[in-house]
């Protein structure tokens, strides 16, 4: 199966002739072949989005939710396909798939409908004149989308910004392209107006940055990794686009002596290990108040244990594979590097699978102790099935270990006592915190990091302001 790009209505051959090899995680078998669209696809799609963005932008926000719905029923309709591609694609549990990554792929657009149906234009009174304060378009705009949740943050992008007026330029991983292509179809089958959403396929250096380079795409919105997003700030600062960078995350999940102990293993391994820790939101460090550490320590470790590894289409399933070798290799430097530092490994390693997984990227959960909060395990991104434990005894030097990364995405208090949650929580340098919970999702908040996190805020009415520029219009009375 080779895959196509979609352009103006049209799904059409790529021009580069150059593919490449998209693998199952879990078998390492081929899936499809990925084109790497060149620089004359690229500028194809963009232009595509020009010529369609005068019409769809005279749409009324009523009209263009009317498509975000009709989008979203026809992604119910998809919704097992959605599932069973997304599994194959990215290695995660089916369970996960279906109950996160298709769920949340037709709630965006649901979501954002009802949004844009209620706005209100603002209205400032002043003694001899009214301000009117409008939203317009921002106008043709990249999207770009990573391989761990792939339908599930491309439509959240996608849906606030035609949902707004703009047009795009989608280009999701070349890891995980099979549920971009099934938005394609979608959109192609309700029959969206050629060019308001266009996608092209490739990787980061030969395709996703001649899209953010290029100087008729108005604003990016990228959610990936550090490195790139900084790459990505850099092309798009010399031609002024409007930027939102969801990057990075080095989250803390602190666990006092109060909380409730089963309610909190059953969330500090949710979310050590969701999707194999692949999850820019994934508590990685979990700091733990020294008179209960052994005892949490041992029940966490049990709770892992207990974990089912295998076939991610198994029902039973809690951890699939990792994206890729590239990715597997990567965990595995860091949990020989958390020994050189000298770290304990409490549990983890590669788990003993039927044949059919020989050639996949599995690895099991890793726990490691002993570590000083200023290693470099317990400092950097690993982005995979592996957490580091520390034990504090005061909430001073909590605060500090907790504050000494570069990362300032989320995090998670577990206690009883809610005013000291909300305390220490307004101490932590980070966009986000869950109290006794995690990854308790409601859509209308702000969503983004601070410090190497990531630049911006989406969700609520955060998307639809960075998906349009607000434009006041003061008119003097007689």
């Amino acid at each position: 199966m080779q895959l196509m790009n979609y352009i103006n209505g049209n799904f059409c051959p790529q021009t580069s002739g150059k593919w490449i090899t998209n693998l199952n995680p879990a078998t390492g078998e081929e899936i499809c072949k990925v084109p790497i669209s060149n620089s004359k696809d690229v500028k194809e799609a963009i232009n595509s989005a020009k010529n369609a963005y005068p019409n769809w932008s005279k749409y009324t926000p009523h009209e263009r939710a009317i498509w975000l719905d009709k989008i979203a029923d026809k992604l119910e309709e998809m919704f097992e396909e959605i599932a069973q591609l997304e599994s194959m694609d990215t290695g995660k549990p089916i369970s996960l798939s279906r109950n996160v990554d298709a769920n949340r792929s037709v709630a965006n657009f649901r979501f954002f409908s009802e949004l844009i149906r209620g706005m209100e234009i603002e209205e400032f009174e002043m003694k001899d004149a009214t301000n009117y304060v409008i939203q317009k378009p921002n106008g043709i705009g990249a999207l770009i989308t990573p391989w761990n949740l792939p339908l599930y943050l491309l439509s959240w992008k996608v849906a606030p910004a035609i949902g707004m007026g703009n047009t795009v330029v989608c280009k999701p991983s070349e890891l995980t392209p099979m549920t971009a292509d099934l938005l394609m179809r979608a959109v192609d089958e309700i029959g969206l107006p050629a060019g308001v959403i266009n996608l092209v396929h490739g990787n980061g250096i030969e395709t996703g940055s001649l899209l953010v380079e290029d100087s008729d795409i108005d604003f990016v919105s990228f959610t990936g990794g550090t490195v790139t997003g900084s790459k990505v700030a850099s092309s798009a600062a010399s031609t002024f686009k409007k930027l939102s960078l969801e990057l990075g995350g080095k989250n803390s999940s602190i666990v006092f002596a109060d909380c409730d102990f089963e309610k909190t293993i059953a969330g500090v391994v949710r979310s050590g290990f969701l999707n194999q820790g692949q999850i820019c939101l994934c508590g990685s460090r979990i700091f733990i108040e020294e008179e209960i550490y052994e005892d949490f320590k041992n029940r966490l470790i049990n709770a892992v244990e207990e974990m089912k590894i295998g076939d991610p289409l198994d029902e039973e399933t809690d951890l699939g594979a990792l994206i890729s070798k590239e990715h597997l290799s990567k965990i595995e430097y860091y949990a020989n590097l958390a020994i050189e530092e000298g770290g304990t490994l409490l549990t983890g390693g590669v788990p003993c699978l039927p044949k059919a997984f020989e050639n996949g990227n599995w690895m099991a959960p890793i726990i490691v102790e002993g570590l000083s909060p200023e290693s470099r395990c317990s400092k950097e991104e690993i982005f995979g099935p592996m957490v580091t434990l520390h034990i504090f005894k005061e909430e001073s030097e909590l605060i500090k270990m907790v504050n000494n990364t570069r990362y300032g995405l989320a995090g998670s208090i577990w206690t009883k006592d809610l005013d000291k949650g909300r305390r220490l929580s307004e101490s932590i340098e980070t966009g986000m915190i869950w109290i006794n919970t995690w990854l308790h999702r409601d859509l209308r908040v702000p969503f983004g990091g601070v410090k190497d996190s990531g630049v911006g805020r989406e969700g609520g009415k955060w998307s639809l302001g960075f998906f349009s520029e607000a434009m006041n219009v003061c008119v003097k009375h007689e």
